[in-house]
């Protein structure tokens, strides 16, 4: 359980969309606030789905091979299963924007002079673009605000790859709980991380944080589809695994 929570947590951390969203959000007015209330709304929903999960099984992991133990296993796998079809979509979307970029860029440049933004943008960024009241909220955060992004762009499927783990947990252990404080802190680390640095060195943090953002927007892809087929291996094969053995 610990060495899945921890790869969970870590891919959590990784997110570059979450990260890009809180850079708008501490360096705004006001912005030791409202990204301090931004990382609270994101540790409530860690800790909420924890203890949601803790409650439901009274912090006992279910038998190995009973009903719920082997139903667990299988939701496991349905969720690496769904990441690694997630990760080869976004990587065969990445390659197909380069190719169209690279070999069409003739009459798609000229369409895109004519009616704004070229086709060969679109596809690729069309499963992230935020909604309008999303947008609104980015462009101008409030404290609110800043909770509401929080809580929008949590990242659920690893989230609930994480609350499937938590099945796991006997709490009867100390070391469990060491286990999913862990988790908590590393799935919120880069939060953190910018939090600290924004109080700590706020005009040196403002620049760099905003050299960090136009970075992610550079390689998003690539990091959510690293991240997303790594994890998915792990989680397939570990439970084929555990359901076959």
């Amino acid at each position: 359980m610990v060495l899945d929570l921890m790869l969970i947590g870590l891919a959590i951390a990784l997110d570059p969309l979450p990260i890009m969203a809180f850079v708008l959000v501490v360096t705004s007015a006001r912005g030791v606030w409202k990204g301090l209330v931004f990382i609270l709304a994101w540790l409530a929903c860690l800790v909420t789905v924890i203890a949601l999960v803790l409650l439901v099984t009274g912090g006992q992991p279910p038998a190995p091979r009973s009903p719920p133990g082997v139903a667990a296993l299988a939701v496991k796998l349905a969720i690496g299963v769904g990441l690694l079809a997630y990760g080869l979509r976004r990587r065969r979307m990445m390659r197909r924007a380069r190719a169209d970029a690279a070999g069409g860029g003739g009459a798609r440049t000229s369409s895109a002079g004519a009616g704004g933004r070229g086709t060969t943008l679109r596809g690729l960024d069309a499963a992230d673009e935020p909604s309008s009241a999303t947008t609104s909220v980015m462009d101008s955060p409030t404290l609110w605000g800043s909770a509401a992004l929080a809580v929008l762009l949590q990242p659920w499927g690893l989230v609930a790859a994480g609350a499937v783990t938590v099945l796991d947990a006997n709490t009867s252990h100390p070391a469990t709980f060491v286990a999913l404080f862990g988790f908590c802190l590393l799935a919120s680390a880069g939060l953190l991380s910018a939090e600290l640095y924004i109080v700590l060195a706020p005009e040196v943090a403002q620049v760099r944080l905003h050299r960090l953002r136009a970075w992610l927007m550079g390689h998003k892809e690539q990091a959510i589809v690293v991240g997303s087929l790594v994890l998915g291996l792990w989680l397939t094969a570990k439970n084929i695994y555990l359901l076959t053995g």
